[in-house]
This record gives C-alpha cells, structure tokens and sequence, in this order.
C-alpha cells in the first residue's frame, strides 16, 4: 500500500484571527494544530506541518516543518501543499488539512484514498466541500507548480480543474474551522 504523509496547513496569516498565528492559538491549553496533528497523525506515515512563521514553535511540536516555496511565501494554501508535495518520495500521497480543524474525522485518510483512485486527487465533502481535507499523490506536484507560478490560487479552483474524486461524510461539524479567537473560547464540542 502505497504511503500517506499528513501535512497541517498553518502558513496563513491568520487575518481573520487579526493577524495571530492561528495554529499556535490555545484551544483547551494546547495548540490548534496539535489537536490536528493528534488526529491525523494515527493516519500517516509521518506527520509534516506547513509553517510561515514561528519555525521553532511548530518544530517544537516533533515533526518536520517546511515553509513555502521561494517566490510563493503566504501564496495560500495551495503553496503550503506544493511544499509538502515536494518533501515526498514519487510514489506517496499527501493527507492535508488546516490547522484550525480540531475536530477532523479520524477515517479521513481511508476515505480519501478510496476516493482518490485512480485520479490522484480527493477531498472532502459534507454539507458543503472541504477542499483544503484533501488527498493528493506527489505526481500532481508540476502541475500544481504550474498553477501557482501562473498566479492561481483558489483550492477549490484548482482541484475541480482536474480529474478528481470526493468522499462524503455525514458531519459538518467534524470539518469546523475556528477561525476566530472568540470561536477558541466557545469552541462548541465535535458530534
């Protein structure tokens, strides 16, 4: 079986959260993105976070951080998925979600993967889509290189572009983004 690396989108600027660096955000007194990787991590091979700022407090988390390519630094989040596309071997996919997802669904990986097949490309979908929960193989790493050089950004934009699968998931809740710092407080709790 072919290997899955999880990769958690926090790169962003955190605009909405007025400019903090949203994966380092305290939910229940852990970092955003250590719930994630909490979740994601029973699900890959290895677990790399995409990061911007605040290298040394993301890499304190234990695993790998990459930054996004020169040329594409806060390009959104397709850049951070092109950096961990890069940091695969040629035959691996790449699980990502956001870091501000505390409650994504433990079976996201499996799902993916039987959606993605053969088109290399999945993400998910419940009452809406959820095009940053995606699955991708490292073969889509020129094409999307060629998207973002030629100035493309919207996930969703790209992902449709191409031959792709979707896996459907009954909860909505298990894809909320706390995206700011009063949701932190009133998180509301997973179904």
């Amino acid at each position: 079986m072919s290997q899955v690396h999880a990769l958690v989108l926090a790169g962003g600027r955190g605009s909405r959260m007025g400019g903090v660096d949203k994966g380092l955000q305290l939910l229940g007194g852990r970092p955003l993105a250590a719930h994630v990787i909490e979740r994601m991590a029973p699900q890959a091979t290895r677990v790399l976070i995409s990061a911007n700022r605040h290298l040394d407090a993301y890499a304190a988390m234990g695993h790998t951080v990459l930054t996004d390519p020169p040329g594409l630094e806060f390009a959104g989040p397709l850049a951070g998925m092109l950096a961990g596309l890069q940091a695969l071997p040629d035959d691996a996919w790449l699980l990502t979600a956001p870091c501000d997802c505390p409650h994504l669904p433990l079976d996201l990986a499996q799902r993916l993967l039987a959606a993605a097949q053969p088109h290399g490309l999945a993400f998910a979908q419940a009452e809406r889509e959820h095009p940053t929960h995606a699955l991708l193989h490292a073969r889509l790493r020129g094409p999307l290189a060629a998207h973002l050089q030629a100035g493309g950004r919207p996930v969703l934009r790209w992902m449709d572009a191409l031959p792709h699968g979707v896996a459907r998931f009954d909860d909505e809740a298990a894809f909320a983004n706390l995206n700011t710092l009063a949701e932190l407080d009133h998180p509301g709790s997973p179904a």
